[in-house]
């Protein structure tokens, strides 16, 4: 198996997804590559090395800078076609999703999504998918070669596996139509501590909440250990909290090693988003919420009591 890893960055750094999903490749086993397109990227091949990439392929070029889909599927479509690689893997996210989906039009590959698993069985490649709103899972496998599969956000965290990776440049050649599209701007949301995607801790507040004006609860808490705030859809689609911090169906998926849930109720759109988490505590005054069915640790009661006293005493263990 000659495998081939995308590895998305942002600024300056691997993407701690596609790290772990490389990870997974080299696990596997045969032969794995990573592949780094930008601009001013070179120096992020030797970071793929300490991950287990025993080839490195850098494509830094000033017309990748901006993070636009068809640039990269240019580059990907000749290096998979020239490379002979037969597996090409990413991890889930805005970005990866239309370069995956680009590419397997582009070389007419069947492309499997939201996988949280690969293994091998039967000399065959096998994903696992999660359906049914999560309730089961299901194989899922490609007929022809190359295999696209995007995994789903935090399915597999990073393990160094050092390596003296070989770093090889490749030329940028890119398709007329694929320099039609510009970017105007990008923006970025001005925020505090770490993104939801990568938090270990994470605190999520829900319409139980009240009002916008009590999120300040969730955020003091979040704040106090060192964790990120998300927020469920109907939080959401209030106008309550912004969109990058809705977690479920419709929203992100995370896997922080501690998720709480204030005035959450539990609905499975918010559960498909969460269920990841390694510790679960639900914070709800509905001793019959849905949340308290798989939840590690629920706690009944009035949450604006509750959450302060939470805080101060986190507040005091850290001091």
């Amino acid at each position: 198996m000659t495998t081939l890893v995308f590895l998305e960055h942002h600024e300056g750094q691997l993407e701690k997804d596609s790290l772990g999903v490389l990870g997974k490749a080299v696990q596997l086993g045969g032969d794995v590559a990573g592949v780094i397109a930008g601009s001013g990227v070179e120096g992020l091949a030797a970071e793929a090395g300490k991950f287990g990439a025993t080839q490195v392929y850098v494509a830094d070029d000033p017309a990748l800078e901006a993070p636009l889909p068809q640039p990269r599927v240019d580059v990907l479509a000749e290096l998979v076609r020239s490379g002979g690689f037969d597996t090409v893997l990413f991890a889930a996210t805005v970005l990866t999703a239309d370069v995956a989906a680009g590419l397997a039009a582009r070389l007419d590959a069947g492309l499997n999504w939201d996988l949280v698993e690969l293994a091998e069985q039967d000399g065959k490649l096998v994903g696992k998918r999660p359906a049914l709103d999560d309730t089961v899972y299901v194989d899922v496998g490609w007929k022809t070669e190359p295999r696209l599969a995007l995994f789903r956000t935090g399915t597999f965290d990073p393990a160094e596996s050092p390596a003296d990776p070989e770093i090889q440049k490749l030329d940028v050649k890119l398709e007329d139509f694929s320099t039609q599209a510009t970017m105007v701007e990008q923006a970025h949301e001005e925020s505090e501590g770490p993104s939801i995607e990568d938090a270990d801790v994470i605190v999520a507040g829900g319409r139980g909440l009240g009002g916008p004006e009590n999120f300040a609860l969730v955020e003091d808490l979040a704040k106090a250990l060192g964790g990120a705030v998300a927020a469920t859809r109907a939080v959401v689609d209030a106008g309550w909290y912004p969109y990058s911090t809705q977690v479920g169906q419709t929203g992100k998926n995370v896997a922080p090693r501690l998720y709480i849930a204030v005035g959450i109720s539990g609905a499975i759109q918010h559960k498909v988003g969460m269920q990841g988490s390694n510790l679960i505590v639900a914070i709800n005054k509905d001793p019959n919420a849905p949340i308290f069915e798989y939840a590690d640790l629920g706690v009944v009661g009035d949450l604006h009591e509750i959450v302060p006293k939470l805080t101060e005493l986190v507040r005091r263990r850290s001091s």
